[in-house]
């Protein structure tokens, strides 16, 4: 693999994080930080280490975020100063800018002022926490473009004997079946019987609206 170099721009727990995962996996990582007990906690993890303004564009220049393959702007708290973060990765011409946002209007502004993609930790948080407790029958979701997504589940108790022609999966629940496991842990297979019947704890792998179908299985629909 390719070793990408990317910068993370603030480092409180968010930042921190990012960047040691980062460097824990081979990458290059440069960070700045206004505050000298963060950059120091976390010096000896990554490339390299910086004090200073994010917002400074000589200071990200002689930082070397201009050879960054990938910007993380990691301070979600002031708009202003992740605006002119933003600017400035603009102005060094870094491919891929990554901003944390508080809000959905942070977020709306640090779009257009250029940002490729803004996460917000918190609310993602929140819902993958609901999302856990609300769960009966998904395992894991992959998701992949909008609201598109890979869900394993386990085939619910109402389906066990039933054949998945029988079940009009597709139709009912806007399911394409794109695999099957015995159980889980065993080995998936994309040859999947649609006449034979379901067996009690095979896991079901399906290409599906994220939405729709955590909808019918948080509601119960698949008990």
């Amino acid at each position: 693999m390719k070793t990408k170099i990317i910068g993370v721009l603030g480092l409180g727990i968010f930042g921190q994080t990012v960047a040691e995962e980062l460097s824990q996996f081979g990458q290059e990582v440069i960070v700045i930080d206004s505050k000298e007990d963060n950059v120091t906690e976390i010096a000896d993890l990554v490339s390299k280490a910086v004090i200073g303004d994010i917002t400074d564009l000589e200071l990200l220049e002689k930082a070397g975020i201009d050879q960054c393959d990938a910007v993380v702007i990691a301070t979600g708290n002031n708009l202003e100063s992740s605006v002119l973060a933003v600017r400035n990765c603009k102005k060094l011409k870094i491919p891929h800018i990554v901003t944390k946002a508080r809000s959905s209007t942070f977020e709306e502004v640090l779009y257009a002022v250029g940002a490729d993609h803004v996460i917000s930790p918190e609310r993602e948080s929140g819902k993958n926490l609901a999302s856990s407790l609300l769960r009966q029958s998904i395992g894991d979701i992959y998701y992949l473009e909008g609201d598109i997504s890979v869900i394993e589940f386990k085939v619910p108790k109402a389906w066990v004997g039933r054949s998945i022609k029988d079940l009009d999966i597709r139709s009912k629940f806007d399911l394409n079946l794109i695999g099957i496991r015995s159980s889980k842990g065993e080995p998936l297979t994309t040859n999947i019987p649609i006449e034979a019947p379901l067996i009690e704890d095979s896991i079901l792998v399906a290409v599906s609206s994220s939405q729709t179908f955590e909808k019918f299985d948080y509601l119960g629909y698949f008990r």
